[in-house]
């Protein structure tokens, strides 16, 4: 199959690099020359390309509103596959089917990725074992469906789910978006300043994506402002009950409520 991926940085790269292993002909496209120079040098790519031209299907490794402007202004061959990797889902489906398309849209969004960003960080074998999100729609064609769930397989995916896009964005707002808010957030406290002598796994695991690329998740989090601060207010709503009886010295409450916090991560996990 004759894939061309447009955006080289970690997720875009290791997309290329994982279908050309998989023995597709991979062609890259990007703003800037340098990732094309790194992605040809170290066989992520067979060719670099300005165009569309005879893909079967293209990923839009772009921010949201730059994917949304390609999906509206790109210059596709008829029949061609175009499946956006952002990390919502909602508004490039609206700006997929805003008009009659002569392409085959999927939403598709990678669960997979690193603390670090740009190609270099990119590797074939990144998406092993991840999970790989699609949606559907009324509008969705099937078979286009299914080329892009054949081409996870090849990619490495271990599970794939289809799902609506407002499931999508309700679900991301909690699974990525909140964690990272939380985790940026929780290091801004003074105490954090000299901490490293004090520190453990716990304090690895709530920091670990606090470093976020300010352009590209603030982008992400007002596109899907309403479902991430529906799980802001969620998240509040419980640590106040925390505080409340932690103020109160109430341990018979702070024990009832680590009971059900551990109660609850008890089914997450044992949730296939």
């Amino acid at each position: 199959m004759k894939v061309v991926v447009y955006g080289l940085g970690i997720i875009g790269a290791s997309v290329a690099a994982s279908l050309r292993r998989a023995g597709h002909i991979v062609s890259g496209r990007n703003r800037s020359r340098e990732p094309l120079e790194y992605a040809l040098t170290h066989d992520m790519i067979d060719e670099v390309t300005e165009t569309y031209d005879g893909a079967d299907i293209v990923f839009l490794a772009l921010p949201p509103r730059v994917a949304m402007h390609e999906l509206a202004e790109g210059r596709f061959p008829d029949g061609c596959i175009v499946a956006d990797i952002c990390g919502v889902k909602v508004p490039l489906e609206r700006a997929a089917y805003s008009a009659p398309r002569n392409y085959r849209y999927v939403g598709t969004h990678p669960m997979a990725g690193k603390e670090t960003s740009g190609i270099r960080s990119a590797e074939a074998t990144l998406f092993f074992g991840a999970n790989l999100v699609l949606t559907r729609c009324a509008q969705t064609d099937e078979s286009a469906l299914s080329a892009v769930k054949k081409l996870g397989e090849d990619m490495g995916f271990g599970r794939t789910v289809v799902c609506a896009a407002e499931e999508h964005d309700r679900m991301i707002a909690l699974t990525s978006q909140l964690a990272h808010v939380v985790s940026n957030a929780y290091v801004k406290t003074p105490l954090a300043v000299g901490c490293k002598p004090f520190t453990g796994g716990s304090f690895q695991d709530m920091t670990r994506v606090a470093p976020v690329d300010d352009r590209v998740w603030a982008e992400l989090f007002c596109l899907n402002r309403a479902a991430l601060s529906d799980e802001l207010d969620r998240l509040m709503q419980k640590l106040s009950e925390y505080r409340t009886a932690l103020q109160a010295g109430d341990e018979a409450r702070l024990g009832a409520l680590l009971r059900e916090g551990k109660a609850y991560c008890e089914q997450f996990l044992h949730d296939k």
